[in-house]
């Protein structure tokens, strides 16, 4: 049986983009990256019997940064729906809030990121690759400069991240598999709008006086994101389906949390 899904119809807008039903019929940069970390972990999550648990203050403190940059209206509404998250009882703001102010105040007063940062916020984009349906959600997106940005907020833009299978350290930029997603939205951008454009990555750390950088991605990066793709989609699909039985990572939370005593294990067998 064929795994390509229907062509693209169902709505995605601002209201649907985030909801379980859109995850089920899209694919997305998140979820492709959450089958590979934990195939088990990812079925549960789209069949709504788990949610990972997520760093919320984190979360929090990014999405105010992104809506700051998107418009005066988003961000007013932003600090409104989470008034009681942002402030101390003495109405003080929160140490990570004002470290997120000083993120924004370097960027806004940068001559470089006000000129680059120009375009339309939060665009949503769809279109198929290798037969399957994919949405994303772009932070700036260009078509007459043919550029697309992404703020990307991270500890410190040099830190380096070791890499157990590879055996080499490597940057925040490889750690969260960020080329993967810029090739991704440079797909669907070109699939909807026919213009093939150059992403970049703004990063900003969250340092008392944060650092920040404009970063590109090699070609060959993303054609290694496609070759991934292309490698890896067909198996989720068919699990994501039903057609496939998930395999377990045996290490994540949900793993964890479902585990089951089995075998005994000789203790030299406890660290790989």
């Amino acid at each position: 049986m064929s795994m390509t899904r229907p062509p693209i119809q169902k709505t995605l807008n601002k209201e649907t983009y985030y909801s379980i039903e859109s995850d089920r019929y899209y694919q997305s940069t998140t979820f492709f990256k959450n089958f590979e970390k934990c195939e088990t972990a990812t079925v549960a999550q789209l069949n709504d019997i788990y949610k990972p648990d997520i760093n919320q203050k984190a979360l929090l403190v990014g999405n105010y940064l992104h809506s700051y940059f998107e418009s005066h209206t988003a961000h007013e509404n932003f600090i409104k729906q989470h008034e009681s998250d942002m402030f101390t009882k003495r109405g003080t703001l929160l140490k990570d809030y004002q470290i997120a102010d000083s993120m924004i105040a370097t960027l806004a007063d940068d001559p470089m990121f006000n000129n680059l940062y120009q375009g339309k916020k939060e665009a949503i984009v769809k279109g198929q690759i290798e037969g399957v349906n994919w949405k994303g959600k772009i932070d700036c997106l260009n078509l007459d400069r043919k550029i697309f940005l992404d703020l990307k907020t991270t500890r410190e833009i040099d830190r380096k991240y070791w890499n157990e299978e590879k055996h080499m350290w490597q940057s925040f930029m490889d750690e969260y598999n960020y080329p993967l997603q810029m090739y991704v939205y440079q797909q669907l951008i070109y699939q909807q709008y026919g213009v093939m454009c150059t992403p970049y990555i703004i990063a900003v750390s969250k340092q008392e006086i944060p650092a920040k950088a404009v970063i590109s991605i090699p070609k060959k990066r993303l054609a290694e994101a496609q070759e991934e793709i292309e490698t890896l989609q067909p198996r989720f699909e068919k699990v994501k389906s039903g057609f496939e039985v998930p395999i377990r990572c045996g290490k994540c939370a949900y793993c964890r949390k479902t585990a089951t005593l089995g075998e005994i294990t000789s203790m030299e067998n406890l660290i790989s």
